[in-house]
């Protein structure tokens, strides 16, 4: 009986101690070729623009939306008890610390971190990886480092946008649901609003990103078995990528919202 247990749970224990030595060694190679982000600089642009200006539609969609029930649940909460003013400093608390860079990575780990780890999954089941190393040629200078130090750049960037369109759709929605002016709304914003807490966002993002691009590019490099090995790789590194996003939004607004 006790074999069982302890049989299946040391192989899990083995298993997850080799994948995240790998993964410690697949980050370190990537940092020793950091300098590709710039000596390969057409690469980063373009997997900038891939990440980045393509995200936007979706980003906005969701960050309006997520404004918006925000701003109506606490409209809804403060009514005839606490002054309407204080909706936009909970709105903007809310969305610059904790919303918009969690909900913006968390799209964009279903978007950029799927698509990133398919196409990597699929170049090395197809022997284009090898291709690479046969020809002499560094993947990590032309594959991985662009796309991860572009996610890194990039996420900060979307942030910013969420940020402001969500703070907008909380805005119209407490206009129109309990006629919260926009002097009101926005005064409130500024009550409580610190510059650290716009910076921890824009922190929090840029970690997100190395998160979402460096899972995607470990599990996609490291793919086997074809095209069932593509779906597992995609698998991981989104639960992976959403999974560290929570934990490290929490680990990081305790370290720095003191």
């Amino acid at each position: 009986m006790n074999s069982l247990i302890v049989v299946p749970l040391g192989s899990f224990v083995r298993r997850g101690l080799s994948g995240a030595i790998h993964y410690v060694m697949f980050i370190l190679e990537v940092f020793r070729n950091i300098f590709a982000a710039i000596q390969c600089h057409h690469l980063t642009v373009e997997q900038m623009h891939r990440i980045g200006i393509t995200s936007i539609p979706l980003v906005a969609t969701t960050s309006i939306f997520t404004g918006s029930i925000m701003s109506w649940q606490l409209t809804y909460q403060f009514a005839d008890m606490i002054p309407l003013t204080y909706v936009g400093m909970a709105v903007g608390k809310s969305v610059m610390t904790e919303l918009a860079p969690i909900l913006t990575a968390m799209v964009l780990a279903g978007r950029v971190g799927a698509s990133m780890c398919s196409e990597l999954g699929t170049m090395a089941v197809t022997e284009q990886l090898d291709a690479y190393n046969v020809l002499g040629l560094n993947p990590y200078k032309f594959l991985i480092v662009p796309r991860i130090s572009s996610a890194v750049i990039m996420l900060p960037v979307l942030t910013i946008l969420s940020i402001f369109v969500g703070l907008l759709g909380g805005f119209v929605v407490a206009y129109l649901y309990k006629e919260v002016s926009f002097h009101m709304f926005f005064s409130g914003v500024r009550i409580s609003y610190k510059d650290w807490d716009f910076a921890v966002g824009l922190i929090k993002s840029a970690l997100f990103g190395f998160f979402i691009s460096g899972y995607a590019c470990f599990f996609g490099y490291y793919t086997t078995n074809g095209a069932e090995g593509v779906g597992k790789s995609t698998k991981a590194t989104v639960v992976f990528s959403m999974t560290s996003i929570l934990i490290g939004g929490f680990v990081l607004s305790k370290l720095l919202l003191i």
